[in-house]
């Protein structure tokens, strides 16, 4: 789509919502979409691309620096990080899936680093083949975290 000004824009909006029960974390599907879960429980692991709602602001879509939680005292451009303030707030997890029940529209996950009630735009079952690369590199400051994410996830 094209606007006004002659700027091309995008049309978003949720497929689900992430809900945290206690001790569990279940990505509830809208109705419309369920039919899409259908072989997901196939699958180890989801990709969950999701909304940072909490950042979705004019203040954190132009913050285009930042000090990375993950890295005290050193500044890196958005890009290079994985933070949720960016100019469009989408984040992305893997997630060990637990179950699927695609009548109910349910994905149970062990671990997410999200809010309850956060938007979920996507779901993408992770294909080994085509979702890690043999060699990647990493900047020196980062060399201290485990070569994959550990079982119980990161959390928030």
């Amino acid at each position: 789509m094209v606007n006004k000004s002659g700027e091309q824009t995008f049309q978003m909006f949720p497929i689900g919502y992430i809900r945290r029960k206690e001790e569990r974390i279940i990505l509830e599907v809208l109705e419309p979409f369920r039919p899409a879960l259908k072989q997901l429980d196939c699958f180890s692991h989801v990709m969950v691309f999701w909304w940072a709602h909490k950042h979705d602001n004019k203040k954190s879509r132009s913050a285009l620096q930042c000090e990375p939680p993950y890295a005290k005292g050193r500044v890196t451009g958005v890009f290079a990080t994985r933070a949720e303030y960016r100019p469009n707030p989408i984040a992305m997890t893997t997630c060990k899936i637990l179950g699927v029940n695609e009548t109910k529209g349910t994905v149970a996950v062990a671990d997410i680093d999200a809010y309850s009630d956060t938007p979920i735009v996507d779901l993408k079952a992770y294909f080994p083949v085509c979702d890690r690369v043999k060699e990647a590199r990493i900047p020196a400051w980062l060399s201290g975290w485990p070569d994959w994410m550990p079982e119980e996830g990161i959390g928030l």
